[in-house]
């Protein structure tokens, strides 16, 4: 099958140049497998969202074949809007304290080994859906007992004690993403902090020692090696574990542009220096995003309970 271009959501499309001049190593292959919809169809059917579709992520072929997603929870529209992402952005008004349950019988259906909680950033709610992350780590516990569960959660407003609401429910994996390098936070991530990210995972690892932590950057958005290089050290020195390195894709005309495509070799070296500070584990790719291969990447967590 021939490849082709990442996919985009309905009525939106990159620009013609940049989708016509993507090098070959960020190409990718369709495949609506018999497994791919048989997930989709168990996502519409208990009223779920995924990262996967909302971030339009080019893995999600490969990912739903394999019977592997990333759940969405808290709804599909953020309080934010970040420069780089294709979720949409406004007021949320959803609010569904069932939806636990139906996470955690969609990863019972699907036989889950490891599973991935994600959410939209909520600033609207007072605990930054903290009580519906724990909530749901709780259910799956309880439906698929041996399932490590991974949370990939937003900075709640530097809010610890609704930090300390999910990390007592003993997440297996916490993972919090850094994005990008302190200078173009403004630009990319207009109402985080760089240093109140770095915060939470520290304080993630003060609340549980046993839990792995692990954090992810995009590249490609201007920032220059040696400040790739000074975030690997900072996140090192606040004891994360897993780091992923990806290239940023432009989801369409109203995002920030492309400054540059690094190289499947230019990964490797990231990947390598990365492991030089001691990082458990570095998947680094072009096509490398937070949750690719997440179940591969530490030894299976299910036995903390």
């Amino acid at each position: 099958m021939e490849p082709v271009p990442l996919p985009m959501a309905a009525g939106r499309r990159p620009a013609a140049a940049e989708a016509k001049n993507l090098p070959p190593w960020l190409k990718v292959k369709l495949s609506n497998g018999p497994n791919f919809l048989e997930l989709k169809g168990l996502m519409r059917g208990h009223a779920l969202h995924t990262v996967c579709e909302e971030a339009r992520c080019p893995n999600i072929y490969e990912c739903w074949e394999q019977r592997t997603a990333t759940f969405l929870i808290l709804g599909d529209v953020c309080t934010r809007n970040c420069g780089f992402c294709a979720i949409k952005s406004g007021r949320p008004t959803w609010f569904d304290d069932d939806e636990p349950r139906r996470v955690a019988e969609t990863v019972a259906l699907m036989g889950l080994k490891h599973v991935v909680i994600t959410s939209v950033t909520r600033d609207d709610l007072p605990d930054g859906g903290a009580g519906i992350f724990a909530a749901t780590i709780a259910a799956i516990r309880e439906r698929r007992p041996d399932c490590g569960v991974e949370v990939l959660i937003p900075d709640l407003m530097g809010n610890w004690e609704a930090l300390g609401t999910i990390m007592r429910a003993r997440p297996d994996i916490l993972n919090h993403n850094t994005e990008t390098v302190p200078r173009l936070y403004r630009r990319v991530r207009p109402k985080a902090r760089y240093e109140r990210s770095l915060e939470l995972l520290r304080r993630a690892k003060e609340m549980d020692p046993a839990v792995v932590t692990k954090s992810g950057l995009m590249v490609g958005l201007g920032e220059e090696r040696d400040e790739l290089l000074a975030v690997f050290r900072d996140l090192r020195e606040h004891a994360v574990d897993v780091l992923t390195v990806g290239q940023y894709m432009r989801p369409d005309p109203r995002h920030l542009p492309v400054v540059r495509y690094y190289t499947p070799e230019e990964f490797a070296e990231l990947k390598a220096l990365a492991l030089a500070l001691g990082f458990r584990h570095v998947e680094s790719g072009p096509l490398v995003r937070s949750s690719y291969h997440a179940a591969s990447q530490v030894p299976a967590p299910a036995a903390r309970g």
